[in-house]
């Protein structure tokens, strides 16, 4: 009798001792340019650790992108991780993040935050993203791709939350990587859910791993072809930059 008793107690301290060894953080950053895989600084844009802005501890990100009417290429200056997920992987992903206090909000995009994975041997496109976190105007936008890399199919979330400039802001983004309609996304903003969305595929048919990156990529400035309004130099502060199986992993005020 006091076997069972001890076995059964047994089993349920083994299986609650597997629950939490799953539980792990993918990466955490303390606003750092060191430790990533790359930094991708395109044209005249930059990526610094600075000490002066932070929204927890000593440093933070700073990115900027200056826009120059002669370039046709695109406006990267962005922290890239690797290896963050691939298709079948269920995780949270998160940051903080602050626009110059001056920010002029106009319609064009501005991306703060990606998953991307390298498609160039398929014939159909290059780098190629999934998610995105961007700003029309003061309003929040993502999205999810599905379909093949050579048949993608998009589904764009606007309008989601209004950003204010010089203020810090945080961004939680939860999902399940599926193809077929086991999916989910959802997203917070400064501690509130403001999307949630089920039953639908997140990523493309391939199992290839995707990197995250955060920064700025001044993605309306290359595809329009122009900029609209006058602020030609933009610069945006990253910090407590985390992702992993748990909503706390990827919550800058939680690690």
């Amino acid at each position: 009798m006091n076997f069972k008793k001890f076995s059964i107690a047994g089993g349920i301290a083994l299986f609650a001792f597997g629950l939490v060894a799953e539980a792990a953080y993918i990466f955490h950053n303390t606003g750092t340019v060191s430790g990533w895989n790359s930094i991708n600084r395109e044209h005249n844009g930059s990526v610094n650790e600075v000490t002066n802005v932070t929204y927890e501890g000593p440093t933070a990100i700073k990115v900027t992108q200056i826009y120059d009417p002669s370039y046709t290429g695109r406006y990267h200056s962005e922290v890239v991780k690797n290896n963050v997920y691939r298709r079948g992987d269920t995780g949270f992903y998160g940051f903080a993040f602050r626009l110059q206090a001056d920010w002029q909000f106009q319609p064009q995009s501005y991306n703060i935050a990606q998953f991307i994975a390298d498609f160039s041997d398929t014939g159909c496109d290059d780098y190629m993203p999934s998610s995105m976190i961007w700003l029309q105007g003061n309003q929040l936008y993502t999205r999810v791709k599905s379909g093949s890399i050579c048949s993608q199919k998009t589904v764009t979330f606007g309008s989601l939350a209004t950003v204010t400039a010089g203020e810090w802001h945080k961004i939680v983004i939860q999902a399940k990587w599926a193809s077929d309609n086991t999916g989910f996304y959802k997203v917070w903003y400064d501690g509130t859910k403001i999307l949630e969305q089920y039953n639908l595929p997140t990523t493309v048919s391939d199992d290839r791993y995707f990197q995250f990156r955060v920064g700025l990529y001044a993605n309306g400035w290359h595809d329009s072809g122009y900029m609209q309004g006058s602020q030609g130099t933009r610069s945006i502060w990253f910090d407590e930059i985390g992702a992993g199986t748990t909503f706390a992993d990827a919550d800058p005020d939680q690690w």
